[in-house]
């Protein structure tokens, strides 16, 4: 197949987006489009006409036309699957099928169009992957506007010093009973103060200004730095020639976010938090499975220092263990007490200290906590998809689950069959969103049908979060003790298990 342009015109065939992949002139362009619509038969429905030289395969778009430009001897089947996937692409970016709105996003529509034919021969790509590929991110951008905020900020701040000494000026001229001077080169007027006032502007409380960006499509090529942070990414290019630093916000603290601290800590506090990272096959397989564990103590009372932690281990998944270095592992090993080798040494005060972690690797399809079964089927019109979850450890109880899938867009929103639980659909994302309130072995299984246009690839992959008070793990922290007897501690504790990853590919 030998594509020579793609355009969308109007039904008058006055061109508004074109791009040819062959060497073409303008005006030779401009004549095969306004060629087209007097081809086209009135009484006749076809997907394609053509002229001695070349074939006009299209696709009306409500008042335009998706048109593309290719030569006699192309695949009429290969030109139909290129132009259905033309047409997919450009609600992706125009939100509605009007000139004005093609014409305003023209160039968006050309790189993504530049990523489908290459050199006039389709590319092997797919509707995700071209906003992939278009959304690439770009250093120089990032500095770019890195350096233009913090150079934004510098003249702002200029200007209020600017503004302060002139204020300043005006009021020791005003005490010392002088004429006030005239600023900016309006001196020969004779009211300086009214220049000044209109001048100087009062001081106003520092803000940390917003560059307004415009909004567009695409979320590439944007800068998340703002504010100091943006000062230091100019600093690091500086000083370490452009070399940008990334963040180093980190998954593992979301727990204190997701959960709320118990309302009463004691003087020995204890957390259970595991992660888990899941990555299944959506025909069914799981290829990894992680989970990580840590017992953390904090003891804010210096009497409560020198104590030891009962663990319960009832764990038979074949879990690797391992304690602190400065823990007693023999003590551990043969009594499952956490105690420090120095008996007569205290724990940290009030110092998060991580006693105990473990960690279980597996790819053993039946201690996968929560299934996500997902059959999309092509039904003509589109695509029914039918997914069911169900709880395989029963002894847990997931919260606030939400599982995402994806949907393709510009096609509307899908239309929702039998639900258990609720639904958000996200427009902007291209996300549906089942939520449901508990997983438990009360609700173990569940199932969401809905329709929509669309391929079986476009549903993956699905990602699932939750969080829940009960650990993946049986191990708990029973009882504290003191070093010296056997008399028993007041401590509180909180277990979390929470999401690092878990997808289905």
């Amino acid at each position: 197949m030998v594509l020579l342009a793609a355009a969308v015109c109007t039904k008058a065939g006055k061109a508004i987006v074109s791009r040819q992949f062959v060497e073409m002139t303008r005006t030779r362009i401009e004549g095969l489009l306004a060629a087209f619509p007097k081809l086209m038969n009135t009484g006749k429905q076809h997907t394609f006409v053509e002229t001695d030289s070349v074939r006009y395969v299209y696709q009306p778009l409500e008042k335009l036309y998706m048109v593309l430009i290719t030569t006699k001897n192309s695949n009429i089947l290969e030109d139909l699957e290129t132009l259905r996937l033309f047409s997919r692409v450009i609600p992706e970016y125009c939100r509605v099928l009007e000139e004005s709105e093609i014409s305003e996003h023209c160039f968006d529509l050309i790189f993504a169009f530049d990523e489908i034919v290459a050199l006039g021969y389709r590319e092997n790509v797919n509707l995700a992957q071209i906003r992939t590929f278009t959304e690439m991110d770009s250093h120089e951008e990032k500095v770019f506007r890195a350096v233009r905020e913090t150079q934004e900020r510098e003249a702002k701040a200029e200007m209020r010093r600017k503004a302060k000494e002139l204020q300043q000026a005006r009021r020791d001229a005003e005490r010392s009973g002088k004429k006030v001077p005239a600023f900016g080169g309006f001196g020969s007027m004779s009211s300086g103060s009214i220049i000044t006032d209109t001048i100087v502007e009062p001081e106003k409380p520092k803000t940390t200004p917003v560059p307004v960006r415009s909004s567009g499509p695409s979320r590439a090529l944007k800068l998340g730095a703002k504010g100091k942070e943006a000062d230091n990414f100019v600093d690091q290019l500086k000083s370490e020639g452009e070399t940008i630093v990334p963040t180093t916000g980190k998954r593992g603290s979301d727990v204190s976010k997701v959960l709320p601290p118990p309302v009463n800590v004691e003087s020995v506090h204890l957390r259970v938090e595991e992660k888990i990272s899941l990555a299944c096959g959506r025909d069914g397989g799981l290829q990894n499975m992680e989970v990580l564990g840590m017992v953390t103590l904090r003891v804010s009372d210096e009497k409560s220092g020198r104590i030891r932690l009962i663990i319960n281990n009832n764990d038979n998944k074949g879990l690797q263990l391992q304690t602190h270095p400065n823990v007693d592992k023999k003590l551990f090993t043969t009594e499952s007490v956490i105690g420090l080798k120095n008996p007569e040494k205290s724990f940290p005060l009030n110092n998060d200290v991580g006693v105990l972690k473990w960690r279980l690797q597996t790819t053993d399809e039946s201690l996968i906590p929560l299934t996500i079964n997902c059959w999309p089927s092509d039904s003509g019109a589109g695509c029914d998809v039918n997914i069911e979850y169900e709880l395989q450890e029963e002894s847990l109880e997931l919260n606030d689950v939400v599982i995402s899938i994806p949907v393709p867009s510009g096609v509307g929103a899908p239309v929702i069959g039998d639900l258990d639980g609720e639904y958000k659909h996200d427009s902007k994302r291209n996300i549906l969103e089942w939520c449901l309130p508990v997983i438990d072995a009360n609700n173990k299984s569940g199932s969401l049908e809905f329709s929509i246009a669309g391929q079986p690839n476009d549903f993956f992959p699905i990602s699932v979060s939750f969080v829940s008070k009960r650990n993946y793990c049986d191990i708990q922290v029973t009882k504290v003790t003191h070093v010296d007897g056997d008399g028993s501690v007041r401590f509180s504790s909180e277990t979390s298990f929470v999401v690092d990853k878990y997808v289905i590919e």
